[in-house]
């Protein structure tokens, strides 16, 4: 019984992670700088998900983030020979670096999250349901 509500408050928690991540990737689609102000586009962050849920010792059920990391994919192009990013020579003259979030599949992703969220929200309430009517047969 327990378990099963242990098993959702993990997926819970890895979801909120993905969701947060998710976020932003979305508030950062635009930004063309780094943290130091030098002109790298923002790249993509992945979580990735693993078995298992460390916060209750080795070999518990659940699932949780392992790590965070970033999309390796390339990054646009986008033509705007005033932006102060813009390439000033070669090939790419002109062009803008953005960075590699699509926010379709952004928003794609948020709502297979959500409702992975949804679902492991009712399943505890069904949980905790069941353990109700079992104390109320047994009283």
């Amino acid at each position: 019984m327990f378990g099963t509500l242990d098993i959702s408050t993990s997926a819970l928690v890895a979801y909120r992670t993905r969701l947060d991540v998710i976020a932003g990737n979305i508030a950062m689609k635009d930004v063309t700088r780094d943290a130091d102000g030098n002109s790298m586009p923002y790249r993509r962050r992945i979580d990735l998900f693993a078995s298992g849920d460390p916060s209750r010792g080795d070999g518990a059920p659940g699932v949780h983030v392992a790590k965070i990391v970033l999309d390796q994919s390339a990054f646009g192009l986008r033509w705007d020979p005033s932006h102060v990013d813009a390439i000033k020579e070669g090939e790419q003259k002109g062009y803008v670096r953005t960075s590699n979030v699509d926010p379709h599949t952004e928003m794609v992703n948020a709502m297979t999250a959500a409702r992975a969220y949804e679902a492991n929200i009712t399943v505890a309430e069904m949980a905790k349901r069941m353990a109700a009517t079992t104390l109320s047969l047994v009283a």
